[in-house]
Order: C-alpha cells, then sequence, then structure tokens
C-alpha cells in the first residue's frame, strides 16, 4: 500500500530554521518498499524531489515546488562481531535520530561515535555530508550503506571508497546528487573502549566534569553534550541549522601569511594544508552577536559564530543575505571565501 501524498503541506515542523514554507506534495515512507511505491507514482516522477530527514541542515528560501519524501526508515540492529578485531557491525534506519544512535552504541558497549554526540539530523544525512565534531568524522567507523536509485528503485550498497568521504562532502553532494535515498548505514564500532580526546575542548571539559583517569566513551559524550549545549542554540527554542559554514581549508603558505597579519590566529594541520575556524574569522569581521531585521527577526549567535538564528519574523532569503553578507565581509578582511555547509534552497 501505498503512503498518502499530501498536498500544499507547511514544512515548518519540518526545518530547524522553524521557516514556513510549503511543499507542493507531501510524504512519509518507513520502509524501502514504500518509498519504491512513491518513486513510481506519476506526481513523483513528474516532480523534483527532496529527501527530508531532520531537516537540520536545510535553510528554505521559498516553498518548495516538487515532493518533499520524509525518510522514516527505524530499526537498530548489531549484525555481526568480530572476536578478532573486537569490533561489531551496528546496522540503523535512515530515518532514525543521529543522536539516538550514539545513545544505543554506547548502551550496547561499542564506541566510536562518542565524539558525534548531540549532532542534530538523522542518520540517514550523516554520511551525504560525512558529519564530523570534535577531532572525529563519520568516515572513521563507516562499514557501507544502503540505497535506493531513484530512477529505477533499485537498492545497492556503497563501501566507503564508492562514498568519496571528504570535509563535510560525499558522492551524493557531487557526482551523485539527488540520485538516491539513503536507507541504511552500518558502522563498524569497537568493543573495547578507545576513546579520542584529542581534541583541546574535549580535555579541559572533561576536566571540569570531574573525569580523572582513563575517560570511557560515555564520559566523552557526555563531555561533548556538555560542550554543544553551553554553545549551540537549541533549535525547540531559537530557529537554526547549527555550523552555517564549513571551516577553510587553506595552503600553508596562505596560512602563514595571514598568521604573520594576525598572530593569534588558530590552525590545524590537514593533508590540504592548514584548517581554520570559520568561527574565528567571522567573530574578527564583526558578526557575533549582530541582529538584524525590524524587531531582531535574525542574525548570528552571540556564543558561536557559525551559528546563524532565526529569531522569528524572518524569511529564508533575510537568512540567506546574511550570510553572504558575511562571506564578503571576511573575503574583504582576510582573502578567505567560505563556503556554507547548509544545503540551500
Amino acid at each position: 500500500m501505498m503512503p498518502q501524498l499530501e498536498e500544499n503541506v507547511s514544512l515548518r515542523p519540518y526545518n530547524t530554521f522553524g521557516l514556513d514554507v510549503q511543499a507542493r506534495y507531501f510524504a512519509r515512507f518507513s520502509s524501502v518498499d514504500e518509498l519504491r511505491a512513491l518513486l513510481a507514482h506519476p506526481a513523483v516522477q513528474a516532480a523534483d524531489k527532496l529527501i527530508l530527514g531532520g531537516g537540520s541542515n536545510l535553510l528554505f528560501t521559498q516553498d518548495f515546488k516538487g515532493v518533499v519524501l520524509k525518510n522514516e526508515i527505524r530499526g537498530l540492529e548489531i549484525l555481526a562481531e568480530d572476536e578478532t578485531t573486537h569490533t561489531a557491525l551496528l546496522r540503523a534506519g535512515a530515518g532514525e535520530s543521529w543522536h539516538g544512535l550514539v545513545e544505543y552504541s554506547l548502551d550496547q558497549h561499542l564506541s566510536g561515535i562518542e565524539n558525534l554526540s548531540l549532532i542534530p539530523g538523522t542518520v540517514g544525512a550523516a554520511p551525504l555530508q560525512n558529519i564530523g565534531a570534535y577531532g572525529a568524522e563519520l568516515r572513521d567507523t563507516f562499514e557501507r550503506l544502503e540505497a535506493v536509485e531513484i530512477s529505477t528503485g533499485n537498492l545497492r550498497e556503497f563501501s566507503a571508497t564508492e562514498c568519496g568521504f571528504g570535509y563535510r562532502e560525499s558522492v551524493f553532494k557531487g557526482p551523485l546528487k539527488n540520485q538516491y535515498v539513503v536507507t541504511a548505514v552500518v558502522l563498524r564500532l569497537h568493543r573495547e573502549a578507545r576513546p579520542n580526546v584529542r581534541y583541546g575542548a574535549l580535555e579541559d571539559t572533561l576536566k571540569e566534569l570531574g573525569v580523572t583517569g582513563a575517560p570511557t566513551p560515555h564520559d566523552v559524550s557526555r563531555a561533548v553534550v556538555h560542550i554543544r549545549r553551553s554553545k549551540l542554540p537549541d533549535p525547540a527554542q531559537i530557529g537554526n541549522a547549527g555550523s552555517f559554514f564549513k571551516n577553510p581549508e587553506l595552503p600553508q603558505g596562505q596560512y602563514e601569511d595571514l598568521k604573520a597579519r594576525y598572530p593569534e590566529l588558530p590552525g590545524y594541520p590537514v593533508p590540504s594544508g592548514v584548517k581554520v575556524p570559520a568561527a574565528w574569522l567571522i567573530e574578527q569581521a564583526g558578526w557575533k552577536g549582530i541582529r538584524r531585521g525590524e524587531g531582531h527577526t535574525h542574525g548570528v549567535h552571540d556564543k558561536q559564530a557559525l551559528v546563524l538564528v532565526h529569531l522569528g519574523g524572518a524569511n529564508g532569503g533575510e537568512l540567506r543575505a546574511l550570510a553572504y553578507d558575511i562571506i564578503a565581509s571576511v573575503r574583504d578582511k582576510f582573502g578567505v571565501e567560505l563556503q556554507p555547509e547548509v544545503n540551500i534552497l
């Protein structure tokens, strides 16, 4: 039986900016068969399609004139154990909450994704941009994913290599954009705790929380949650999509030139050169805490300059204009081109 295809549905409950735009058509699916039935529907075939998870990485600037398909495929299970490597394969439905998966993994005494605690959104969205935080990325534990090809309805698997992971990138944001719907993700997690606490703020927060000795994966998760809640606004209270911009990766020479002009400029070595915190650049350009719009409808968060906030009464076009004004300002001051991490529609 095909899920119901609704018309002219408000997307306000389905995007964390809380913007009131409409979808021409809207439907939910909770299985591969339901997804295939929807993809075979004439109205769906003829329309532009948007696959929606948690709506936490989207900025709607207008109504969506096509069909929005909300992924609600659930399920968490341990597929296999490997006693030689002390690892286990954990499979999650794409419609599961990402943080819910992190909590489930910890409950099963599995480690590897605790640094990614409290990242908003669903499991299916995680590989699209290779989510990362506090010194870890999805690709560190990624085994494979399952996805349905939109044009044929065929289900296939993608290995880590086939996903082409980069910094907040994958083939699903490039050559295969809008061609597949992720239905499940399989991770290889550790049975023996190997918490990663190399990120400076983690070490400081663990001490602040009274953790002495070797931290457990639960300790690391608790520290990450503490940091995120102290810096990032809750979308239930203030509309936002988390980090709006990617941290730019600069060639070594460009970083050294900037460092000579701005000695306090932070930088972290990466294979392509040096990664610079976008939040630092934005704050130095004077944007942190700024408010715009009559009655202060939108602006930049006062605790984290990477976060654009919708305080009520703004539209997506105004938020987009703010984002591009920030990009121009940072370009003029530092010669660095910021790139949005959020998908602007």
